[in-house]
C-alpha cells in the first residue's frame, strides 16, 4: 500500500495524515470516497460518522455532491455499537445518500485495482480511501506483559485494578474498558479514579464506580450536531441535556444547538479541562431527561 499512501489512501487520526487529507480533498473532483473502520475498537466510535456528515456538507458546498459517492464500511452491523443510535444514525445516513456496508472485515487493500477485500471475498472499490485504524495501546504495554492482544490493560471496569496485579491501575485508552475510547470517557473514569485511589492508599475500601459514562457531539454538517450520552447499561436515548425537559441540548436528535455547544466545548477543553477546572457535568450517567 506504501505507492498509494497519502495518495489515494489516507487517514486522520495523525497531524501528518490530517493535513495530507486536507491538502488532497482540497483538490478532488469527486469519485468513490470511502472510509474504512479496519476493526474495533477505534479511537471514539463517532469520528468515522462526523467525517462522513462533514464531508457531505463539504462536497455540497463546492456544489460537486452529485459527483461523490459517500460510503461506510464498517466491521460492525451498522453504523455505531449500540441499536437506538445505530438506527437514528443509519437513518441519517441514508438520508443524505451515505451508504452503509456493515459486517466488511477487511482482509487487504488492493492499492492497484484500489480495492478493498473482505475474508468473504467481497470487494468495494474506492477512488479515495480513509482508514480508521484500530486504536492499539502503548507498545511498552505490550512488552511489559500486561496487556492484551492489543496492549490495553485488562482491568476491573468499575474501579480500573488490574486483574494480573493489586497495585497496578489503568484507565483511558490503556485500559481494556467495554467502553468507547474517547476523551469523555477517560475524563469521567479519572475522577472515579482519583476518589478511589486516596482511599486505596490509605488502605481503605474503594466505593466509587464508574459506570462507563460516554458523553459525545457529533458534527452534522450544516450547522447542526447530535450529542449522545450513555454508559455500560444504557445505550444512547433522546431526551434533553443537561437540564430535564429543559436542555438545551437535545440527546440523539439532529440540532442547532448541539452545533453550537460543540463549538463552545473548544473553549470548555483549552479553558477548563486542561487546566483542571470542575466540569459542570457528573462522572456518573443520570437518566434525568432522558425518554425510553
Amino acid at each position: 500500500e506504501d505507492g498509494q499512501w497519502r495518495k489515494s489512501i489516507h487517514d486522520f487520526y495523525t497531524f501528518e495524515g490530517a493535513t495530507a487529507l486536507a491538502k488532497h480533498l482540497r483538490n478532488w473532483e469527486g469519485g468513490r470516497l470511502v472510509v474504512n473502520i479496519m476493526d474495533m475498537p477505534i479511537k471514539c466510535p463517532v469520528a468515522p460518522l462526523e467525517f462522513l456528515f462533514l464531508a457531505d456538507w463539504h462536497f455540497h458546498k463546492l456544489g460537486i455532491r452529485d459527483r461523490v459517492d459517500l460510503s461506510l464500511v464498517t466491521p460492525l452491523p451498522g453504523a455505531f455499537t449500540k441499536p437506538r443510535a445505530t438506527q437514528m444514525l443509519s437513518s441519517m445516513l441514508e438520508d443524505k445518500n451515505i451508504k452503509v456496508v456493515p459486517e466488511f472485515m477487511v482482509e487487504h487493500v488492493d492499492p492497484d485495482s484500489k480495492m478493498l477485500v473482505s475474508y468473504e471475498e467481497e470487494e468495494v472499490p474506492f477512488d479515495l480511501l480513509v482508514t480508521i485504524p484500530v486504536n492499539m495501546g502503548a507498545e511498552v504495554i505490550g512488552r511489559s506483559g500486561l496487556g492484551d492482544e492489543l496492549n490495553h490493560v485488562p482491568v476491573d471496569k468499575h474501579n480500573f485494578l488490574s486483574e494480573q496485579y493489586d497495585n497496578i491501575f489503568a484507565l483511558g485508552d490503556a485500559a481494556a474498558l467495554p467502553t468507547s475510547k474517547a476523551g469523555s470517557v477517560a475524563h469521567f473514569a479519572a475522577e472515579v479514579f482519583l476518589t478511589n485511589f486516596m482511599r486505596y492508599i490509605d488502605g481503605l475500601e474503594m466505593t466509587e464506580k464508574f459506570d462507563g459514562h460516554a458523553n459525545c457531539y457529533i458534527e452534522s454538517g450544516f450547522g447542526k450536531g447530535l450529542l449522545i450520552d450513555f454508559n455500560y447499561d444504557v445505550e444512547p436515548l433522546p431526551g434533553k441535556f443537561p437540564l430535564p425537559g429543559i436542555g438545551p441540548f437535545s440527546l440523539l436528535q439532529e440540532s442547532e444547538m448541539n452545533h453550537w455547544g460543540k463549538m463552545m466545548f473548544r473553549w470548555i477543553y483549552w479553558n477548563v479541562l486542561l487546566k483542571g477546572k470542575e466540569m459542570p457535568i457528573p462522572a456518573a450517567m443520570t437518566m434525568a431527561g432522558k425518554w425510553q
